[in-house]
């Protein structure tokens, strides 16, 4: 069992950038790949991030790429997703969430196990 919590959402203006934190308890979380997900809206969840175990690999989705990065500190148990040249349609409640154990990183969200409760990123002027 993985309980995931998000933080770091909030109200930006077009350009800037935020940093989410994804914080892990009640398992091993260096057994998990971990990725990030987001909902606008009246949308369905869509893929954003992930990456695998160990950290080494990475994979994202196309909108984000260049933009948005992902990376793991498995001593903290923390995932984080660092987000710079925002755009209004990157607003979204944006997920954490993890797969495994011993899974190999993922986009497609059917595959992950556990979700944290949602972070809101706003991105207006």
């Amino acid at each position: 069992q993985v309980l995931l919590v998000e933080s770091g959402g909030g109200l930006v203006q077009p350009g800037g950038s935020l940093r989410l934190s994804c914080v892990a308890s009640g398992s091993t979380f260096s057994t998990y790949a971990m990725g990030w997900f987001r909902q606008a809206s009246g949308k369905e969840r869509e893929f954003v991030a992930t990456i695998t175990r160990s950290g080494h690999s990475v994979s994202y989705e196309e909108s984000v790429k260049g933009r948005f990065t992902i990376s793991r500190d498995n001593a903290k148990n923390m995932a984080y997703l660092q987000m710079n040249s925002l755009k209004p349609e990157d607003t979204a409640v944006y997920y954490c969430a993890a797969r495994g154990p011993f899974s190999y990183m993922s986009s497609w969200k059917n595959d992950y196990d556990y979700w944290g409760q949602g972070t809101q990123v706003t991105v207006s002027s």
